[in-house]
């Protein structure tokens, strides 16, 4: 009896954790397919991606501004990049195609549909992105990681799955002591604004953080590596680090969190029910960080402040108010997970499995 060759599918998720993670978790429920990865040269892919699929890159650009003489240029480059994704796929007799949307997913899902593979594209934001939006009604199957955003997209066939996250974040017997010095009992203010960082909070945190520590808190800022003055606060309460790898446990042992309102880091709040004052990014595309936050808002998950009209006096004040009402907290933690969709990975690993098999 033969064996049947197992199927073979191209992953194109570049860029940001938000776009990267979704897809990692994703590829982790799917160890009988052969997997590959699309991604584009110096993005975060090249550092997560090569240790566990092979990567091939493609050169891509979006449109930021009006049509101009760049717009040429990076019109040559996006026909010159179809034709490589096109190459990629015919070459590796790839039978299916999974994107997360940016840059990277308008060359794939051409490359894909000109050649009859089937597509499922995954939308992690409350209002989906351009790229979304146009190239949604072109694929087998669109999966949503806020029910909201189904709205959106009308012509698209549309599923809701919710926004897979780490592995970590969905193993029970983890461990919740942290390796940082923070004494058990005290309040814990986690700080963190998405893979980026986010520079304007962290400025905000700092100057409201002495009341905070009066107040008996600990703090946890993860600054992200933009930030020249990282290092500039000084406090046995406070501790400063770029990044911190075992997010799960450190969102489990917070009291609250304060952070930008992208999808994954909203995911990662739900999954481990972390009350939050979210302060959507200003310059994300379309707003769309608002969009989210509205989601948690409504559901009384969390606070959102637009980062314009916030200041040091309100957010201080904020977190006060909120430290010393813990059945408040109590109540925003359950209501953040009552949004959480656990087995999403799950879910979206079998649309796939229905879409490129069938």
């Amino acid at each position: 009896m033969v064996e049947e060759a197992p199927i073979r599918l191209l992953i194109a998720a570049s860029g940001t954790g938000g776009h990267l993670f979704p897809a990692i978790a994703l590829a982790q429920k799917l160890p009988e397919y052969e997997i590959e990865w699309l991604g584009v040269p110096n993005r975060l892919e090249t550092q997560l991606v090569p240790r566990h699929y092979p990567l091939h890159t493609i050169a891509v650009e979006g449109f930021q501004q009006g049509f101009g003489i760049s717009s040429f240029r990076i019109l040559g480059k996006l026909i010159g990049s179809i034709l490589d994704v096109r190459r990629i796929l015919k070459q590796g007799n790839f039978q299916g195609l999974f994107t997360t949307g940016g840059y990277i997913a308008g060359p794939a899902v051409i490359a894909a549909r000109s050649l009859g593979i089937p597509v499922v594209f995954h939308e992690s934001n409350a209002l989906p992105g351009k790229v979304t939006r146009f190239f949604g009604p072109w694929c087998d199957a669109v999966a949503v990681g806020f029910d909201v955003a189904a709205q959106y997209l009308p012509r698209a066939k549309n599923v809701y799955v919710g926004t897979p996250v780490r592995s970590q974040f969905l193993d029970p017997g983890i461990n919740v002591s942290l390796d940082l010095p923070i004494p058990d009992g005290v309040p814990l203010i986690v700080v963190f604004g998405g893979s980026q960082g986010a520079v304007a909070i962290n400025q905000l945190v700092r100057q409201s953080a002495p009341a905070w520590f009066a107040a008996g808190a600990y703090v946890v800022h993860l600054t992200g590596d933009k930030d020249p003055e990282a290092d500039s606060l000084k406090h046995p309460q406070y501790i400063a680090l770029p990044f911190y790898d075992n997010m799960a446990a450190l969102l489990r042992r917070a009291n609250l969190a304060i952070s930008r309102s992208g999808a994954g880091s909203l995911t990662e709040l739900a999954v481990c029910g972390t009350p939050a004052i979210l302060i959507p990014y200003p310059f994300a595309a379309e707003d769309h960080q608002t969009y989210n936050a509205k989601v948690f808002t409504k559901a009384g998950a969390a606070l959102a402040f637009q980062q314009s009209e916030l200041t040091t006096e309100i957010l201080q004040n904020q977190v006060l108010e909120l430290l010393h009402s813990p059945s408040e907290l109590a109540k925003m933690g359950e209501k953040a997970k009552a949004i959480a969709i656990p087995d999403s990975a799950d879910k979206l690993a079998q649309l796939l499995r229905e879409v490129v098999e069938r």
